[in-house]
Formats: C-alpha cells, structure tokens, sequence
C-alpha cells in the first residue's frame, strides 16, 4: 500500500471537505517513524518548595517526593533532575524567570547569535510552515515576569491567554465569504512590512552602530512577521480539524483551578491534531481572589514563606494541583495510540518546571525540571550538583540542546551551552 500524505482531505458533494486524522496510512512504512516528534514546555513562575520537589535519592530507585506523587503511575515515563540552571546569566529573581527556556535575560542578549531565543521558538524555526501554527504560547494570565517564549530577534512572544480564542485558533471553521477579503488583507499587510523595510534600510546608512544593532533586530523582527503572515496564508484555505470536544460556557471566567485543565485539554488536541508541534505554557498568579484554591493568602504571599509552616502548607495546595494537572495531562497523551506504534506521550518531549528555584529566596538557581515522553529513556532522578566552592554548575542549556537533537535539529550548541545532557539517552 502507498503512503498517504498527511494532508490527505475527504472531499464530498458540494465543496466539503474535512481533515483526516494522523492515520497508520500516512507513516512512514519503510521505517515506520513517519511521526513527527512533539515539544511542550509549561513553565511555572513561582516554582516549588525545593525540598517538596526534589527527590532524596537518585538513580532509578529514588523514592517520588512529596511534590510528584502525583505522577507515581507514570514514574517510568519522566526524569526528575537536580542541579540544573543557568548559571550566573539568568539571575534576578522574578525578573529572571523569563529566561526559564533560553538561559539568557533579555538585557544580555545583545550579542549573541540569536538574542535570547527559547528553545521552543528555536524548535519551532525547524518546523517551518508543515503545520498550521509554528508553535502555540499558551499563559494562565498576562505576566510580564513570566513571558517564556522569545524569538531570534530578542523580543517576547504574546501568549494566548484566553481558552476561548485558543479554541477557535484551533477548531472553529474560516467562513467562506470572509476567506478572499481575509485573503487580501493578509497581501496588505505584506506590502506594508515592505515598505517599512525600505524606509528602515535608508535610514541605517545614517545612523551610528548601537542604532544599527537595534535596526538588525529590527529587521529579523519584520521577518519573522512576514513569515507568520504567509504561513497564515498557506494555510487559509485548508480545513481545520474536527473534535468533538466542547468548552463549558463562559470558559474564560472559570477560577483558576477550572480553566487550568482547560489549556491542557486543548493543548492534548492540539497535538494530537497536528494544529502544532511545539507547545508553551506559562502559569503566573492565580489572580486577585484565591483562584479556587481553598487558602487564606495570595499565591506570591505564600511563595516568601520563611520557612513558617502554616505558608508552606497553603502553597503546597497549589504545588501539588500543578502536579496532578501534569499527571493528567501526560496520562492523555499516553492514552493515544500513533501509527508508529508508540504513544502521543512516546512522541512528545514534555517540560515541566520553573526559572525560579527557589522563590522564598528569590533565587534562580537549581531549578525544579522535569522532563517527560519524547523517546528518551526515563524513570530515574539525575543530579548535576558541582563543586560550589568554585561555583560550577551544569547548564539547563546542555538539557535544551539534547531536546532540540531529538527535535530533529543539527545542533551541539543552545545559548551559552555547548553540549548535551550527560546522561541523557534516547531509547534504543
């Protein structure tokens, strides 16, 4: 039997169409791995109490710590890593969580090759338009501190916050008679960005060379728009899947505890879909009231606790619910069964953790990471922990670049490191 392509669209009597489903038809048959590999990073600003998070032991025998009972039955789908973080580059508290996925702030990304670009935006470059979306920037709510995504040209990424718009970017139908003006204002728009290029390129023959470095970033800027204009334009006339699935009413005023499970419902199938293959989401405060929580004090109160345990037991209440929602998430991604003969979860790198390991401290060091799926080979806690006498550590970065392997890239380098992950091994 031919393969068939992944596009592949049923075609019905007067102008249907609907998108087919990731079918065994369209994997490779020679190789049977014609499944794309998936990345999904959720990043928490507050992080976790560490000695709730780390386990005591390492190695394959480690006993779950307070914090991932949650995830017991899916202990040999994840690792568990201490000593990680990004060294003296990414320190300034909550001003420094925004460099959870690049390693580098924004104030020192002049310079580098590629600014402070996130490692999902990096993965997201190598997609390219093979799917309707590059990559989705999903967030619980609008947190400067907490902007984790970053393009090539040092500028943060808006997140979709609402799950109603994140819903219909997803799900609902273009209407016909909107696609030819939607289809031209997507051709105005590219004609604008043009000539705002060539006005900009005049004027950088004028001007001194801090201006030109900021006209440069400018410009990679520009092009990242154009492509997103064009992607969105390739992609007009295609049909969007359909689910079955459905949002409660008024989703988007839901507490906290109600729409966070929302945003990985939608995240599942969005996967699942092929909507997108690399995933952000960041979860900040849980707003003005208690977000459902059953607490007396704000969540960031809770966070600078002092070691007083009447803090401590109130935040743990929000630590473990982002852990069981991690647990819930992963068992769905488990639960689907790809042409490759391996699970959604098999085929999904998923991150979960902080830029902020400590927040009582306010310390970015030793960040609370876990990395779950993707075909690595999982079920132990590995510890990185140096000599911190001379201040050495090993970089998140190293774990980036083992990610970005597996992604498909030709890469030995990310940001400021300069090697994979020691230890880290994909199954055979």
């Amino acid at each position: 039997m031919s393969q068939m392509n992944r596009r592949a669209v049923l075609r019905g009597t007067g102008g249907a169409v609907m998108a087919l489903p990731f079918l065994d038809a369209m994997a490779d048959s020679d190789r049977n791995d014609g499944v794309p590999v998936r990345m999904v990073c959720t990043g928490l600003n507050f992080g976790f109490v560490p000695r709730l998070f780390f386990p005591e032991v390492t190695g394959p025998d480690y006993e779950l710590s307070e914090r991932l009972k949650p995830l017991k039955s899916l202990k040999n789908d994840f690792t568990v890593f201490s000593g990680l973080d990004h060294g003296t580059e990414a320190q300034g508290g909550h001003g420094g969580v925004h460099a959870y996925l690049s390693g580098v702030l924004s104030r020192n990304s002049r310079g580098m090759p590629e600014a402070n670009i996130s490692v999902d935006q990096k993965a997201a470059l190598h997609v390219g338009v093979q799917t309707r979306y590059p990559s989705l920037q999903l967030a619980s709510g609008y947190d400067t501190n907490n902007m984790i995504s970053w393009s090539a040209a040092g500028v943060s990424i808006p997140p979709v916050t609402n799950v109603e718009t994140l819903y219909n970017l997803l799900f609902q139908k273009i209407d016909p008679r909107m696609r030819d003006s939607t289809q031209a204002k997507y051709a105005a728009r590219t004609s604008i960005l043009d000539l705002v290029r060539k006005d900009a390129e005049y004027l950088r023959r004028r001007i001194g060379t801090r201006d030109r470095d900021k006209l440069d970033r400018y410009f990679t800027s520009v092009g990242e728009v154009e492509k997103r204009l064009t992607q969105a334009s390739q992609w007009l006339d295609r049909p969007k899947p359909t689910v079955e699935y459905r949002l409660p009413a008024a989703a988007n005023e839901l507490d906290f505890v109600d729409r966070v499970p929302l945003y990985y419902d939608l995240m599942a199938l969005a996967l699942q879909t092929d909507s997108t293959r690399v995933i952000t989401l960041a979860l900040g405060d849980i707003g003005a009231s208690y977000g459902g929580f059953r607490i007396s004090r704000g969540y960031h109160q809770l966070t600078h606790h002092g070691k007083v345990p009447e803090y401590i037991t109130e935040l743990s209440v929000i630590e473990q619910f982002h852990t069981s929602q991690l647990a819930r998430f992963l068992t769905q991604l488990r639960q689907v069964r790809e042409p490759n003969g391996r699970t959604l979860l098999d085929n999904t790198m998923v991150l979960f953790g902080s830029g902020m390991g400590n927040a009582s401290s306010h310390s970015n060091r030793k960040l609370p990471l876990l990395l779950a799926g993707g075909g690595f080979r999982h079920g132990e806690h590995k510890s990185y922990f140096q000599d911190e006498a001379k201040s050495q550590t090993t970089l998140a970065g190293n774990l980036f670049v083992s990610m970005l392997q597996r992604f498909g890239l030709e890469t030995d380098q990310f940001g400021l490191a300069k090697s994979t992950l020691t230890g880290l091994e994909v199954q055979a």
